[in-house]
């Protein structure tokens, strides 16, 4: 039997941040275990990439003002790429109750620290970019820090890192059961298995399964996501920022020689689907092109879509932390659709957690899985 300090169930973006931040305190001997062949299969491969710190609560906002320092240094950190790009993020109002929304936001962000954010006007946005739409803009926000990055190269960076200062990482093994020992646990896979006195459970859209092998039932459900690239298109700055129409919920960014578009469908139903809906495409481009009219110029190849699973709690935070009921059994689940671009942080944080049962990064408290029992959940407007 293997034995490691702490076992990370999953080797997404989230379980490869946790055992880089681990090992870098010193807490050599973590094992992770990924069940696919490669990394990034799941939700991390699938993710838009992008990163902001306009939210509207505050530990969200202290998470990014975490995570985006930490991806704009990367490079020099680690001596991997994560290709982060600060092209900001620009959130476009069309009425006066966007507009106040926005106005809140800011000044929580602001008070928080966030320095390279700001209100525009309707007129600034149509001078930026004359090519939107922009009729109905009544002014916005836009923060230059925020931007994207590649979640594939910043998982393969974290990991990557954490193996060659000790970690292990178990590819193509797929954990069977937990059974708790002695204050300890038995973590079984297909490949052996593991006695470790700290699991977390990093297993993205699947995390309700792990929790349930120690009998715990975890808020987090699957919803599908849909991407839609476009061919090369050059009638649109490639300089742009991440753009959100608030009217629809419309953004995109982009990417490579095109753009990357996304539009949450309202009528998309909790599950593991993760096969993309061909019927998809004229919806969001009916949007593309209402916000951008030259994209009714733009080409799109069905075959280079795809579709992702976010993991969704109730309030659309993330559940961070020790389980109150199964000692030694930490939560990072329920990103909501920030895993990504919290990633840094949430490594910090569980790491912290891990090795000292606090954190400064963030008030762990607001997270706890105990908040759902107690009543205190808190919800984030700002979701894409």
């Amino acid at each position: 039997m293997h034995t490691a300090d702490v076992v990370i169930v999953g080797g997404g973006i989230v379980g490869s941040s946790i055992a880089y931040h681990l090992v870098a305190a010193g807490r050599k001997n973590v094992l992770v275990i990924e069940r696919e062949t490669a990394q990034g299969k799941g939700s991390t491969g699938k993710s838009m990439g992008g990163v902001r710190a306009q939210f509207s609560t505050p530990v969200n906002i202290q998470m990014s003002l975490y995570s985006i320092p930490f991806y704009a240094s990367f490079e020099e950190r680690l001596g991997y790429p994560c290709d982060y790009r600060p092209q900001g993020y620009l959130f476009c109002a069309t009425n006066g109750k966007h507009m106040a929304y926005l106005h809140a936001n800011y000044e929580k962000q602001v008070a928080l620290g966030l320095k390279n954010v700001r209100l525009v006007t309707g007129d600034e946005i149509r001078g930026m970019f004359p090519l939107l739409r922009g009729d109905d803009i009544v002014g916005g926000s836009f923060c230059s820090t925020d931007g994207f990055v590649d979640p594939y190269s910043a998982m393969i960076g974290f990991m990557t890192w954490a193996a060659d200062h000790g970690a292990t990482l178990w590819k193509n093994a797929t954990v069977t059961a937990i059974a708790r020992r002695d204050g300890s646990f038995e973590v079984a896979t297909t490949r052996d298995t593991v006695s470790t006195p700290a699991v977390v459970n990093c297993a993205g859209a699947w995390a309700a399964e792990i929790a349930a092998m120690v009998g715990i039932d975890l808020p987090v459900e699957p919803l599908r996501r849909m991407l839609v690239p476009t061919e090369p298109f050059d009638q649109f700055p490639h300089t742009a920022p991440m753009i959100i129409d608030m009217s629809t919920g419309f953004h995109f960014r982009p990417e490579s020689r095109g753009f990357l578009l996304a539009w949450n469908d309202p009528e998309e139903t909790p599950g593991y689907k993760t096969d993309f809906e061909p019927a998809f495409i004229e919806k969001i481009l009916t949007h593309a092109a209402d916000r951008v009219p030259v994209f009714e110029n733009v080409e799109v190849n069905p075959k280079r879509a795809w579709a992702g699973l976010y993991e969704m709690t109730p309030d659309h935070h993330p559940i961070l932390g020790e389980s109150p009921e199964v000692p030694g059994f930490f939560f990072a689940n329920g990103f909501s659709g920030h895993g990504v671009m919290h990633s840094p942080a949430t490594g910090k944080i569980l790491s912290d957690l891990i090795l000292t049962k606090k954190t400064d990064l963030i008030d762990a408290a607001l997270l706890s899985f105990s908040r759902f029992a107690e009543g205190r959940t808190i919800h984030e407007t700002a979701v894409l």
